[in-house]
Order: C-alpha cells, then structure tokens, then sequence
C-alpha cells in the first residue's frame, strides 16, 4: 500500500486535526513552566477557544493558554451577554476542547471559566463547580471580581485545584459595572484594584486576568505580583502576557471589535497562520501596542 492510499484511509471523512509536532520537542505547559517563562521575560500567550479543532490549531500554532472561556454565549451562542451561560455548557465546551488536544498529543494548558452562579453562593459551590471542568479536562480554573472572591480562591487552591482570577472590566457583572467601560480609572480605584489584586496572589490564584485596565495599572500590578502572572486583554503590554477572544482576533465576529482587538487574519493566509502572528507579535512586544489598543 502506498503512503497516498494510507493517507487516505486515516481521513476523515469531515476534516482532520493538524499534526502534531514530533514529541520530544513538545515541552508540556504547567505551572513551572508559565513561572519559568515569566522568569526570562518571556510573554505568554493566551487565545480562547471552544471545540476540538479550534483548540488544535492553537496549540499547533504555539499558544500556551488556551481559555475556555464563557465568552462562547456571546460568540457561540449569540447571547447578549455571559451572564446565560450554564455549567453544564462549559462542562460540554471543556470535554471538546480537551478531547481535540488529546487527538494531536497538544501541551497547552487548558483554562475553564466558571460561569455566572457556579461560586458565588459559597467555597463549597465554587468547589463543586470546579471539580466540574476539572474532572472534563480543564488544568485550572477561572473566576471574576475581587474581594470577595479572595476566600473562595484560598478554598480552592488549599484543596489542589489552580485558579486564575479575573479583574477590572468583569463582563459577568458588566450591568451593576454600567457597561463595558475601563476600570480601575483614577487614584482610589485604582488602589483599589491593586490591592485585590495583591489579596488574590496571597490566596493562592496563579494568574491573573487584567482586561480593561490602564496600562500604567496594569505594568504596576504586575510589578508587585511575583507569584501570579497578569493576562492582559486591553490592558496595555507591561503584563506577563496577553488574551484575546478567537473570534474576535481573526475578524469574525458578530459587532465591532473593540479598541483591544488586533485583526490578525489581516495579512495571513490561514487560521493557524493568523494564530502564529498573534504568538509572534505578543513575544516580539508588537502587539499591543499601547498607542492603539490600551487607555
């Protein structure tokens, strides 16, 4: 049999998952490693994702993080807002996720959002709702706001489960915050800010999601964060790495990008292409760029 007729048989018949890259260059991505990188100055990457292939062709195009992110009511779903999404859908959304990487032998560390009313009653909500999206196949787990959220983050590292927390622009509360506006603006609140961020890194969380923040914020907060790596999304390039929403970086989705939002599919002649020049612009510093994308 030759390899045409071999290459045939192993299709599929509705597409196939990119190759995988040879094993022993393949360095699987944990929290030492995001530590290590953070150490040499290395930024780190972060796209959303949804389903297998998706999840796929991030991981082939080099992205570390890939976030499961509740964001897929609104560009998945075609809800107003996060605030709809269930558990049981991040649940279904992680397990396609996890199964695509699988399929490729991917290394990316798999982040799953905990959804509006899965952690606010309780720790021991939060945790049932954890052991959820950790037992689909997530690495860690998401929650948003500071504060109060500070407990719930102890209770869950105390008990083995990573958590990335999530300040500044909080879209599961985007109505008591008034609208999709920049947080964190002027001396109080940006005290504030920095001070739940500071409580979040004592309670355990190992990142930490900055979006519409100041850029000068943003760079101070991850100055005094030493243990907990800060994500930015609008929130300029002093952080320890960035995160953009899939759809919204390849120009596909359904409104106006926001300010953040770079269209990498400009120029590229593919998705995975598209990705790579995200990767590439994000470790080169090119992308932000703070004149353009931050406030």
């Amino acid at each position: 049999m030759n390899a045409t007729t071999t290459n045939s048989n192993n299709a599929t018949p509705y597409g196939t998952l990119p190759a995988a890259s040879p094993l022993p260059q393949r360095k699987p991505v944990s929290l030492p490693r995001l530590a290590e990188m953070r150490e040499r100055g290395e930024k780190i990457t972060m796209l959303t994702a949804y389903d297998a292939t998706f999840a796929a062709v991030a991981d082939a195009a080099g992205v570390e993080c890939i976030l499961v992110g509740d964001s897929l009511g609104m560009v998945c779903q075609g809800l107003a807002s996060t605030v709809g999404v269930t558990l049981e859908t991040m649940r279904h959304h992680t397990e396609c996720v996890v199964r695509g990487l699988q399929r490729v032998q991917a290394t990316a560390w798999v982040i799953g959002d905990l959804p509006f009313g899965s952690y606010h009653e309780s720790p021991e909500q939060a945790l049932r709702s954890a052991t959820v999206l950790m037992q689909a196949g997530a690495h860690m787990v998401k929650l948003e706001g500071g504060g109060w959220t500070t407990d719930t983050v102890r209770f869950l590292v105390e008990r083995g489960i990573p958590v990335c927390a999530h300040l500044g622009l909080t879209p599961q509360t985007v109505h008591s915050l008034g609208g999709y506006r920049v947080q964190g603006r002027g001396h109080d609140a940006g005290e504030q800010l920095k001070r739940q961020a500071i409580e979040l890194q004592h309670a355990g969380a190992a990142m930490l999601v900055l979006e519409m923040v100041p850029a000068a914020l943003a760079t101070d907060i991850t100055h005094q964060l030493h243990s907990c790596h800060t994500i930015g999304i609008g929130a300029g390039k002093g952080t320890a790495g960035q995160v953009l929403v899939m759809h919204d970086m390849l120009g596909i989705n359904l409104g106006k990008n926001p300010k953040f939002v770079r269209n990498f599919m400009e120029g590229a002649t593919s998705v995975r292409g598209a990705m790579e020049a995200y990767v590439r612009a994000v470790k080169d510093g090119t992308f932000p760029d703070d004149s353009l994308h931050a406030w």
